[in-house]
């Protein structure tokens, strides 16, 4: 039996396929798994996928493979550009072997024109689309405490509420391509509050007060945020694992500052201090850092300031 929208999804029978199984897309898929989902995997690296198989997941051969075997397809890759070739590639890509009323979801922080293109090009295939980019990093992908940002067809998005409910929280956001607009505006927001909170311990250390001390007298006031709950204790113990790649945050704020050519005047926005983190976090990569977590950005503030 299969459950394609708009038939009820439902644990054991809704077939569930995963591309992208990194840091978050394998915490993630796990959770669909221990809910009973059957899930079927691709990866350009097999060898990625083996926790996932021990725990009942299938290994497709191909995109159209795991396409053949899915309702709902979710993607969770690196970059837009990794995002068009999984979905829209005339050859290798998922488009051309959807079945009916299949639901492509976008975990990817990607662009919001290419969700509005994917949009078009699945309507075509008498499929549907949704752009529901994530926030919450490794530890809230593995809780299943994420916050998921939802851009498409409301309905569509309601439907797959017994889905999203696994990972985290989910939030309708508007139609297609508002999903990675809301992703983009969440990492403007978090990345001025890493380079707050960066700033704040170095100060902070340089003053002689207790690294921890600061942290505790001030989380519960004005300056306390996620961010200092989820990074503060793993900078002060230089733990720079990534949940999200330095590299991938310069791709999100660039998203947001660098002005396209032909971009319509009224689409443009200033946006000094989301500028300042990019470049910021852009030299981390430029010192072969890309690969830390973003809570790394305190290492860049440490060298300004000669340490």
């Amino acid at each position: 039996m299969t459950t394609h929208y708009p038939a009820p999804i439902l644990p054991a029978q809704t077939r569930v396929g995963w591309i992208g199984i990194g840091v978050m897309g394998s915490a993630m898929a796990g959770r669909l798994l221990a809910a009973g989902y059957p899930l079927t995997v691709y990866s350009r690296t097999p060898s990625k996928s083996l926790s996932l198989q021990s725990q009942g997941a299938h290994l497709a051969n191909s995109l159209s493979d795991l396409a053949k075997a899915s309702d709902v397809i979710f993607t969770m890759v690196g970059h837009p550009s990794d995002v068009r070739q999984v979905v829209l590639e005339k050859a290798t890509g998922l488009l051309p072997h959807l079945n009916s009323h299949t639901v492509l979801v976008d975990h990817t922080s990607s662009h919001p024109l290419l969700a509005k293109e994917i949009c078009i090009a699945v309507k075509e295939r008498n499929c549907y689309s949704i752009d529901a980019p994530v926030s919450g990093g490794d530890i809230g992908a593995r809780e299943g405490k994420l916050a998921i940002f939802a851009g498409g067809e409301e309905s569509v998005v309601e439907w797959l509420s017994p889905l999203f409910e696994v990972m985290g929280r989910v939030t309708y956001v508007g139609s297609s391509g508002n999903g990675q607009s809301c992703k983009i505006a969440n990492q403007i927001v978090v990345g001025g509050n890493l380079l707050g909170l960066s700033e704040g311990l170095v100060f902070a250390e340089r003053a002689g007060v207790d690294k921890r001390e600061f942290l505790e007298a001030v989380k519960s006031g004005a300056a306390g945020s996620m961010v200092m709950e989820l990074f503060g204790e793993r900078m002060i113990e230089r733990d720079f694992k990534a949940g999200g790649f330095v590299e991938y945050m310069v791709k999100d704020l660039g998203m947001g500052v660098d002005v396209v050519d032909g971009q319509e005047s009224e689409k443009v926005v200033v946006l000094p201090g989301a500028a300042l983190c990019k470049q910021l976090f852009s030299s981390m990569v430029a010192n072969g850092d890309g690969k830390l977590g973003t809570q790394g950005l305190i290492t860049v503030i440490e060298r300004i300031n000669g340490k």
